[in-house]
């Protein structure tokens, strides 16, 4: 997991986190996955609370992938539930400690009631600074693509821009991510070793951890480990080094 290669010893600006593992974690216990994603709640505050003293500037947690509407609808219920406790809880906790919380993803199919709740904290904490936490809800990294696409052909259409205008900073803009910097680091717990259609344009050029705890069992020691390893990496971009 921890890579030796030689880095500039800078940290991260932006990580993302793809938070798996929550129903194995609990399945493994003998106990329902509800309790696993109780337990993931809980593991959020935590990491939000570990993230700025490590100089991160912004934190992406891939919370409802538009894929796990495939789920059954009693842990579908579940997780509806969760977020809009959280949303109610944490907002006083959130504006307090200066962090911005802004959602990314297709929120039309959400619950109304979630809804305005996100609409609510976004409004209220859109000013603070110390850190922005984004959060991935009922996103899908190749939808984000198509609705940036359409976006610019409309564009297109109206005469308000020409078809050679469009390149990668034209197709940046019209993502939901479009007012962040890319990704520095990607990592995702339980040991799967795939990005599941999450920030599939902005992590082009990211590192990657996976790691084999679960999302319940990833402490602030196992992140701040993680993310201390991002400054012994080299990033290249694509260029070659003395090594070829």
């Amino acid at each position: 997991m921890v890579s030796t290669r030689r880095g500039t010893g800078a940290g991260p600006r932006h990580v993302a986190i793809i938070m798996d593992g929550n129903g194995r974690w609990a399945a493994r216990r003998g106990m329902a996955r509800s309790i696993g994603h109780r337990r993931g709640i809980d593991r959020v505050r935590d990491v939000i609370k570990a993230a700025p003293p490590l100089g991160i500037e912004v934190l992406t947690l891939f919370a409802f992938s538009t894929e796990n509407w495939r789920r059954p609808n009693y842990e579908i219920d579940v997780l509806m539930g969760l977020f809009k406790r959280y949303l109610v809880r944490e907002a006083d906790e959130l504006d307090a400690g200066d962090i911005r919380l802004v959602f990314i993803g297709d929120r039309t199919r959400l619950p109304l009631d979630i809804q305005r709740l996100m609409d609510q904290v976004e409004e209220r904490t859109r000013h603070n600074a110390r850190m922005t936490l984004q959060v991935a809800l009922n996103y899908g990294s190749r939808a984000e693509i198509v609705r940036a696409a359409q976006r610019l052909a409309v564009e297109v259409a109206a005469g308000r821009l020409s078809p050679d205008e469009i390149d990668e900073a034209a197709l940046s803009q019209h993502m939901w991510t479009s007012l962040v910097p890319d990704p520095d680091l990607v990592i995702r717990t339980s040991g799967e070793m795939r990005v599941s259609n999450f920030l599939l344009w902005q992590a082009a050029y990211a590192e990657f951890a996976f790691v084999e705890e679960c999302w319940p069992e990833f402490t602030p020691d196992n992140f701040a480990q993680v993310v201390g390893s991002f400054a012994h990496r080299e990033r290249r971009y694509g260029a070659a080094t003395a090594r070829g």
